[in-house]
């Protein structure tokens, strides 16, 4: 039997940049990717011809309710993840998703994905299984660095804006370095450090505050610069950057500080130094092929999935160990937690305290809710 039989089908929400990386990497590992979804049929269609997808659609029920689709991939505009997600848990789909819009929104996912256990519900955070983030965490755990005491991250590039107004624009919707980029540090930084954050500070600016569309110019609510610390059980201090502002520029690079030493991933490579020693050693060296930190997670973390859905009976099943380092729906609640209480930090200048509100979560929630 061939390895595409095997695995099961993939209906993919979403025509970004993150898609046209993933359908191939998905591809090369022998899932069928069945369907594809876009906000109008014209998007879909025009991705579906470039990547070798048979089905295209502009309604979300006709890949849900696919035949031979059994994993949803969510890396839609963040308000529409939500409802898709919810949905295709409730009709018996395993599901990878992008961050949602707000918190209501992360809420009402940990409560379908509680709902339903046997299904896969995870966060497309693809970060975490970058190899220089999993050795960087297992050195951690061997004492490297010894006591943790410091985390520093940067992201700087170009604009996050799309080309015509959308919802990259509006922070209302999810737009914005510290929704976009800084989740997945925020999730990252918790995953490498075993901690979660208890206070947070943080400061976001809008410096591009104007963009210029067909029909004139429209104003952006979006952040592009984020500048946050967090305080995190155990006392570990992190420190993030986020600037979007610098054209032609693409620096990420994640430090963790400890009693004994450092470990430094630039990029997709990794170095380190402990004390008393005079340089710094590179631990993990770049493959050379020149992807950068996010494809280069993705394409590792497709092949987790392989190992996870394949050599199942059922094309439904999978093994939760080789996905096991993936974030979940409820690491993606405290994600979106934390956000929030940035957002209110910037609002009052004050350090703002993190609670995670489980309890909010109403575990007879409908999911069966007809999509908008």
């Amino acid at each position: 039997m061939c390895v595409s039989r095997m695995l099961p089908g993939v209906g993919v929400f979403g025509t970004g940049r993150t898609v046209r990386a993933l359908v191939p990497l998905l591809q090369k590992e022998g899932f069928p990717v069945q369907a594809v979804w876009g906000r109008t049929q014209e998007e879909a269609e025009c991705l579906a011809n470039e990547l070798d997808i048979p089905f295209s659609t502009s309604q979300s029920d006709d890949v849900l309710l696919h035949p031979e689709v059994h994993l949803v991939c969510i890396l839609t505009p963040p308000p529409y993840t939500r409802q898709i997600a919810v949905k295709a848990l409730g009709i018996g789909k395993n599901v990878i998703s992008e961050q949602a819009a707000t918190l209501t929104d992360a809420c009402k996912m940990v409560t379908a994905a509680r709902y339903y256990p046997q299904l896969m519900s995870i966060m497309s955070n693809a970060l975490r299984f970058l190899p220089a983030f999993v050795l960087m965490k297992r050195l951690l755990g061997e004492g490297y660095c010894g006591t943790l005491q410091v985390c520093e991250a940067r992201v700087y590039g170009g604009s996050l804006l799309s080309q015509s107004y959308g919802w990259a624009w509006e922070e209302l919707m999810g737009g914005g370095g510290l929704h976009t980029v800084g989740s997945c540090i925020i999730d990252l930084l918790s995953h490498l450090t075993g901690g979660r954050a208890v206070r947070v500070h943080g400061m976001l600016r809008t410096f591009v505050r104007q963009g210029s569309t067909g029909g004139g110019i429209r104003s952006v609510t979006a952040d592009d610069y984020a500048c946050f610390q967090l305080l995190m059980g155990g006392g570990v201090v992190c420190s993030v950057t986020l600037n979007f502002n610098l054209p032609g520029a693409d620096l990420h690079e994640v430090m963790l500080v400890g009693s004994s030493g450092r470990l430094v991933a630039r990029g997709t490579e990794l170095y380190g130094q402990q004390n008393g020693t005079h340089e710094e050693e590179i631990l993990l060296s770049d493959s050379g092929s020149g992807a950068g930190p996010s494809v280069t997670g993705l394409n590792a973390m497709v092949t987790q999935l392989r190992l996870s859905f394949q050599a199942q009976e059922d094309r439904r099943s999978w093994a939760r160990h080789p996905v096991s380092m993936a974030a979940t729906f409820e690491d993606g609640l405290y994600v979106q937690t934390v956000v929030d209480a940035i957002k209110r930090s910037n609002r009052t200048g004050e350090w703002e305290a993190v609670e995670v509100r489980t309890q909010d979560i109403d575990p007879n929630h409908n999911h069966r809710t007809p999509l908008n």
